[in-house]
């Protein structure tokens, strides 16, 4: 009897190996296969959840390393930012879109207006450190209802408000729909009528639910941040961008998912709320008790100032018009002097 261990040949490995190798070539024709398509699919899934992964963590770091610099008051379930300095007579201050309150700050207009001012600048709901709740639609009109109610609580009796591109229409919707609040309307590069805009249907769909969620943490964050300096150019152009004015108003701010959203879903209401606020700038017009000062820079790329603020103008005969020469969008940074004379009614 041989006792030696079986040791088998490679026919006989091959033989006993044919079983399986039948039973898995059946497992994996029955197996769905994995396609090219669900392959890229799955990568493109993995990409976009780290940057938003990287995103949320850069808008934190943004708000640890640029506290809030001013008070808040809590109202309409809203946290509202403001920055408050000087005494004396009160102006407040309402921002446009894409920057935040801290872009009086850059220009100087709080500290030069605090000498002899009681300022009051305002972050509007959703941009610089103030929330945004979801269960109201914040038009320009809801905004001013915020505001005035924040007007209220901190004792200010018949302020100047002053309003830039996007905030001349919560500064307008103020004066219309609260004109006790108001004592001086001072008006700086405003988009007045309704006018179709490139702008506003590109980021309308980063002010959808859901969809727009996605956006905000993907490629509208990484577009944003592309765009930024260039959109930055623009505003300013034919003048050149400020070295402190990036520093001040925080890049990584401006371009958080919270504020992202929010300037979306201005730019959506815009032709709407143009259109209703137009509708009654006669009612402004009767009021020879509510001066209006409309400022635009002629070269302004952003806003153009002869379908805008000439035609304002035009429309409000009790307003005084000044267009300035040379400069564009932001005139508060390009022409202090006469942005002053108008907020003192020099």
């Amino acid at each position: 009897m041989d006792l030696r261990p079986y040791v088998p040949t490679r026919p006989a490995v091959r033989r006993a190996l044919q079983p399986l190798q039948r039973r898995a070539g059946e497992v994996l024709r029955q197996a769905p296969r994995v396609s090219n398509r669900t392959l890229v699919a799955s990568a493109i899934g993995l990409v976009a959840g780290a940057l938003a992964v990287w995103v949320a963590n850069k808008a934190r770091q943004a708000e640890r390393d640029h506290p809030p610099t001013g008070r808040f008051i809590e109202l309409e379930g809203v946290r509202l930012h403001y920055v408050e300095r000087g005494e004396g007579p009160p102006v407040v201050l309402i921002h446009g879109n894409t920057v935040t309150s801290a872009d009086f700050e850059a220009s100087a207009l709080i500290d030069t207006l605090a000498r002899d001012h009681r300022v009051i600048a305002f972050d509007r709901p959703g941009y610089g450190h103030s929330t945004r709740p979801r269960n109201r639609l914040w038009t320009p009109s809801a905004q001013a209802y915020l505001l005035f109610r924040a007007m209220q609580q901190l004792g200010l009796e018949r302020p100047v408000v002053l309003g830039h591109s996007m905030g001349t229409m919560v500064a307008l919707a103020l004066a219309l729909d609260h004109p006790s609040a108001v004592g001086r309307l001072v008006l700086l590069s405003g988009y007045h009528y309704p006018e179709l805009r490139a702008d506003a249907l590109l980021t309308a769909p980063v002010a959808l639910p859901v969809v727009g969620d996605v956006l905000r943490y993907t490629v509208t964050a990484a577009g944003s941040r592309l765009m930024l300096q260039p959109m930055m150019k623009a505003m300013f152009a034919p003048c050149e961008l400020p070295p402190g004015f990036e520093p001040t108003i925080v890049r990584e701010i401006m371009v958080r998912p919270v504020q992202l959203r929010a300037n979306a879903e201005d730019a959506a209401f815009m032709m709407p709320a143009a259109r209703s606020l137009s509708e009654r700038y006669h009612e402004l017009a009767r009021d020879p008790a509510l001066p209006v000062a409309i400022l635009a820079g002629a070269e302004d790329k952003v806003v153009d100032p002869t379908l805008h603020s000439e035609r304002l103008h035009r429309d409000l005969p009790n307003s005084r018009y000044t267009v300035v020469h040379g400069v564009g969008h932001m005139v508060h940074h390009n022409a202090a002097a006469e942005v002053l004379a108008a907020i003192r009614g020099d």
